[in-house]
């Protein structure tokens, strides 16, 4: 009989090896600085007349959709910003005006309302569930030339409201509600943009102009807070 022990010991389960491969440039995932880099260039060729309001709207959807630095370049390549080498943006120069912070607006089995004279930031965030949102930005004080509204209606609804000289885009997806954006093009290319995203399941969001509203000396308040030219 072989009497040589033998090693019961359990063998170790092979661990997947993790790639050390450098992960190519466009294939880096993009920052909210990289789409604002991007939306800034679309909003430039715009005002430039290179790109229409429908060709600008449809770029934009593809701005705040992308998911990797390599998606965001093809959108500006055919213009004279977007030549310079796809890559993560650089940090913004300090802003010499007071910038809000992103804000978020959470009903849930409730209601949620921002209306009056506020700062809106770059990004608002609206999730409601079993509630309400409402979004008036007819008095609101604009910092940024484009802002971004990500509404999220779950048995619920955000109501957002701009005023009647402002540019209104967007798009989103509905299950089984309803996502409506009532575009809108301000006469003025230099006049805020409001881009709305997001997603309903069995409940709705909507976002129009309010006639009758109107953002006033509205070219005074691009000059002050730095978003014209």
């Amino acid at each position: 009989m072989d009497e040589t022990p033998r090693d019961n010991a359990p063998v170790p389960a092979a661990q997947p090896s993790l790639s050390k491969k450098p992960v190519a440039e466009g294939e880096l995932r993009a920052s909210d600085a990289d789409r604002d880099r991007v939306a800034d260039i679309l909003r430039e060729a715009l005002a430039e007349g290179r790109l229409d309001p429908e060709e600008h709207a449809e770029r934009i959807d593809g701005v705040y959709t992308a998911k990797t630095v390599g998606e965001l370049e093809p959108l500006v390549r055919d213009l004279p910003a977007g030549r310079r080498a796809p890559g993560p943006a650089a940090p913004p120069p300090p802003s010499p005006y007071p910038q809000p912070q992103p804000q978020t607006l959470v009903a849930i089995f409730s209601g949620s309302t921002r209306k009056g004279r506020w700062s809106v930031g770059r990004r608002t965030s609206a999730f409601a569930l079993f509630g309400g949102v409402d979004i008036d930005l007819t008095e609101a004080v604009f910092h940024q030339q484009e802002i971004v509204i990500n509404a999220t209606a779950i048995f619920g609804g955000v109501d957002i409201k701009v005023p009647a000289n402002v540019s209104l885009r967007g798009s989103g997806t509905a299950i089984f509600g309803g996502f409506d954006v009532h575009a809108q093009e301000a006469d003025d290319p230099r006049a805020p943009v409001v881009v709305v995203t997001g997603f309903a399941l069995f409940g709705g969001v909507e976002a129009k102009g309010k006639k009758g509203k109107f953002l006033k000396n509205l070219t005074d308040r691009m000059r002050k807070h730095g978003l014209g030219h």
